[in-house]
């Protein structure tokens, strides 16, 4: 990861080329990992975790953190400007040999590269603080186990001390049904936050006498999952006036009318990325993608209504072997929503052979407390182009569509999930969109978990692949010892609180269900995962030789949680698609043959 500068005569510059690698693995998903103050910028550094400050006008490059006595002991993330001369972050040590030995501090780093300086520790889990613009005080949010950030959290505030350091602190909004999202000040002593009191991300001014005021009441989600440190949904534009994130597309909040109003020239713009979203000129600026383009760093003009790409992708292939995602809406038998968006095959030199349908890849995201949205991908396009459909399936649990449908999935994780992809693809099957014969379903992290799940507990689909999958949901804990400290408390909420729900985590853990796999699996793994660690689909992989039934298991070195390398995403994509032709009756030609074990 690279951090990229764009000029003011429009030339765009690495400021950051390899080896810097500009990440952090604060709760193991990382966080904002840099900051510009003046010419010094300041960022942390993937391979060992420190903060460094590099003068921008000379290049020089120095750490301001300790060397860790153990590879990445300590890390940081979320760079927030502090008191002149500093930084304030969030600091994450391990405290032992678990991957639950995890303690947090806010903490300064001064500049001059003097010793840190602990601020204060209030929660088990921590975002940065912020100064308030007299200097005086500093705001956060915090969370404990077994909340996780969407759940509840607490919007903090303290004043400061002669010494640096914080006073107690009072909580001013957030509760445990309550997540507060994001947190910026607006005056000395009123603050703005994005909280869900009445089960929608909204944005709120918070007085410090305690007062909560909604901007703008809606029925839509300014706001999302913290997955990481540092997210953004909404940015001032002045005179009242912001511009937000509302169900993922960028829209214009003006507290005098309470209205929200979508920004008209990024009507194609379907999805925004929270990691940046600014202000610059009276331009918004962030990262975009929509049905018919790749993610690419866009300005967006208000009063002009134009938009401006800074810094994209590489030109992508003609549009016509491109598919154009297509949003539906399919109905549960109880007369839920469930939110989905088809891709069906395109590729202008070829054609399917008179009446025939084309196989369909089921694709549930990530999380499960993520979202799916209707854009360009070229993961999704190297399928669609070789005659297979793909459909992502927004299933109870996520985001985007207020508190009660991310709740469906309370104690649900491995039945709503696998019941709203079912019924999406079986109903696709029934209207003759696609082959019904020919169904798979296809995941990674918690959707390699659904995946698993549904081809151990139905008959719909006839394979899957389960990429860096949670197969053994009762170690797949704190107590279990395979996962990490941020997710280790998270299937309390999923599942059901330990031991009383003991007897369910065994029935829903694929691992124990292998026996009644509906097909053929192909599993990918990366070995320095810690989020979904190789050990789970070892064991699965390991409980399938020889009981005849057909199966792949790449292992990938030097890969964490999801792909980096371009030479594993080449290999992971051939190989799938090899397994798929094996198993449904294609030719793959200029593609490997995956070896199929029994």
């Amino acid at each position: 990861m690279t951090l990229v500068r764009s000029r003011a005569d429009g030339t765009v510059e690495d400021v950051l080329p390899a080896p810097w690698n500009v990440r952090n693995r604060v709760h193991e998903y990382g966080g904002r990992p840099w900051l510009v103050l003046d010419d010094v910028l300041v960022f942390t550094h993937w391979t060992d975790q420190r903060v460094y400050r590099r003068d921008l006008t000379t290049g020089e490059t120095t750490p301001l953190t300790p060397e860790p006595a153990t590879r990445h002991q300590l890390r940081y993330s979320d760079l927030r400007p502090g008191r002149p001369g500093e930084v304030w972050l969030v600091r994450e040590r391990s405290t032992g040999p678990r991957r639950v030995d995890i303690a947090r501090d806010l903490i300064a780093v001064p500049l001059d590269g003097g010793p840190e300086r602990v601020l204060t520790a209030s929660h088990h889990f921590l975002t940065a603080p912020q100064l308030s613009p007299d200097g005086k005080r500093a705001a956060w949010l915090g969370w404990n186990h077994p909340a996780m950030p969407w759940d509840g959290t607490e919007l903090c505030v303290a004043e400061l001390r002669e010494d640096g350091t914080f006073g107690p602190h009072s909580v001013l909004a957030g509760a445990a049904d309550v997540s507060v999202c994001q947190v910026d000040w607006e005056s000395a002593d009123s603050l703005l936050a994005l909280l869900d009191p009445h089960g929608w991300w909204n944005l709120h001014r918070v007085g410090l006498d305690g007062g909560i005021t909604n901007l703008a009441p809606a029925e839509q989600e300014i706001g999302g999952a913290q997955w990481k440190l540092g997210a953004r949904w909404f940015t001032p534009l002045g005179d009242g006036r912001f511009a937000v994130i509302a169900s993922g597309r960028l829209a214009v909040l003006d507290e005098a009318t309470r209205e929200l109003t979508p920004v008209a020239a990024a009507a194609d713009l379907t999805a925004w990325s929270t990691n940046g979203l600014a202000v610059h000129e009276g331009c918004v600026v962030g990262v975009a993608a929509g049905p018919k383009r790749e993610a690419a760093v866009v300005k967006v003009d208000l009063a002009g209504g134009t938009v401006t790409e800074l810094a994209s992708a590489p030109e992508p292939p003609s549009p016509a072997y491109l598919s154009t995602p297509v949003e539906r809406i399919f109905k549960t038998d109880g007369g839920d929503r469930i939110p989905a968006f088809l891709y069906l095959p395109a590729n202008p030199d070829f054609a399917a052979p008179e009446g025939e349908l084309p196989p369909l890849f089921v694709y549930p995201h990530g999380g499960p407390t993520g979202r799916d949205s209707a854009v360009l991908d070229h993961e999704i396009s190297y399928f669609t182009s070789r005659g297979i459909a793909v459909v992502t399936v927004n299933y109870g649990g996520s985001t985007g569509y207020g508190r009660a449908y991310r709740e469906r999935l309370r104690e649900q994780w491995g039945v709503v999930d696998v019941a709203d992809c079912v019924t999406v693809a079986e109903a696709l099957a029934a209207e003759g969109t696609v082959d019904g014969d020919r169904l798979a379903i296809r995941g990674g992290s918690a959707g390699g978990y659904t995946s698993a799940a549904s081809l151990t507990t139905t008959t719909t689909y006839r394979a899957g692949t389960v990429m860096y999958p949670i197969l053994d949901l009762t170690q797949w804990t704190g107590d279990g010892g395979e996962t990490h400290d941020f997710e280790s408390r998270y299937l309390d909420g999923l599942i059901g609180p330990l031991p009383e729900t003991e007897q369910r985590y065994r029935d829903r853990s694929p691992i124990n269900n292998a026996g009644t796999l509906a097909g053929p699996l192909l599993f990918l793994q990366g070995l320095e995962d810690e989020i979904c660690p190789p050990e789970q689909a070892d064991r699965f992989v390991a409980g399938l030789a020889g009981r005849g039934i057909e199966h792949a298991y790449l292992r990938f070195e030097g890969e964490q949680h999801g792909f980096r390398k371009a030479e594993t995403i080449v290999a992971a994509l051939e190989a799938e698609l090899s397994f798929y032709g094996q198993v449904f009756g294609f030719e793959t030609p200029g593609v490997p043959k995956l070896r199929l074990s029994r």
